[in-house]
């Protein structure tokens, strides 16, 4: 698994271009992943377009943005423009949001890359993610045990490398629960820090959107990015 920084030592030792890192987390999901189920949709033609606008910049010499590169998953409550938002439930699995949410579209400002949607309890009811439409997800590091919940599908995906952060939405611990089950960093901002604009609700006066990645300074990075511009 990678940090932020390895990754960013990687581009710019130029060992490998980011198309190819996009590519090699693509190659893991389609290997690890049916095991797992921590991804309920991919969007790799997206990722690799992304991915090749970033290696221009790098090839231009251009000033990168912040998470340049960065391979992002979002779950699936998550609204993104274009893409099916299913909140892991069966009355949803064909809905396609027409907006995207104020933090992801930060991400996606701030250079990151959208790898996928990952699974998680139906509308976020559940601290397992055994309650999924779309079937339960492993914990990366004894697929017999459940990741947590509901954000099992983003925590899931970051402990197996197969995206380098993730979103997760929290109300009773739906963050830093399955973060802990799956010994990655978890974080629930302060109410306010972070918009909740593009969030399917589950208790709006205690949802929240954090990150999820493995390390402490990558969470940082991620808060700072889809923080209020006074935060």
């Amino acid at each position: 698994k990678m940090d932020f920084n390895s990754f960013r030592k990687e581009i710019n030792s130029n060992n490998a271009s980011v198309q190819e890192l996009v590519n090699d987390i693509f190659f893991k999901i389609d290997s690890i992943d049916p095991e797992i189920n921590s991804y309920i949709s991919t969007t790799k033609d997206n990722a690799i377009k992304q991915a090749k606008n970033i290696d221009k910049l790098i090839c231009d010499q251009e000033k990168l943005p912040s998470l340049a590169g960065i391979p992002i998953a979002i779950k699936d409550n998550i609204c993104t423009k274009g893409i099916v938002t299913s909140c892991a439930s069966e009355m949803l699995k064909s809905f396609i949001s027409p907006y995207e949410s104020t933090a992801s579209s930060k991400l996606w400002t701030s250079g990151g890359i959208c790898i996928g949607k990952t699974n998680m309890d139906e509308f976020a009811m559940g601290s397992s993610t055994e309650t999924s439409a779309f079937g339960v997800t492993s914990n990366p590091w004894d697929i017999n045990r459940v990741p947590g919940g509901s954000s099992g599908g983003s925590a899931a995906s970051v402990a197996a490398g197969l995206c380098l952060a993730a979103l997760g939405s929290d109300t009773g611990g739906s963050i830093r629960q399955p973060a802990s089950f799956c010994g990655v960093v978890g974080l629930k901002p302060t109410y306010g820090r972070v918009s909740r604009w593009g969030l399917v609700a589950f208790a709006s006066s205690l949802d929240q959107i954090g990150p999820i990645t493995n390390t402490v300074s990558d969470a940082a990075e991620i808060l700072y990015s889809i923080s209020g511009k006074d935060s």
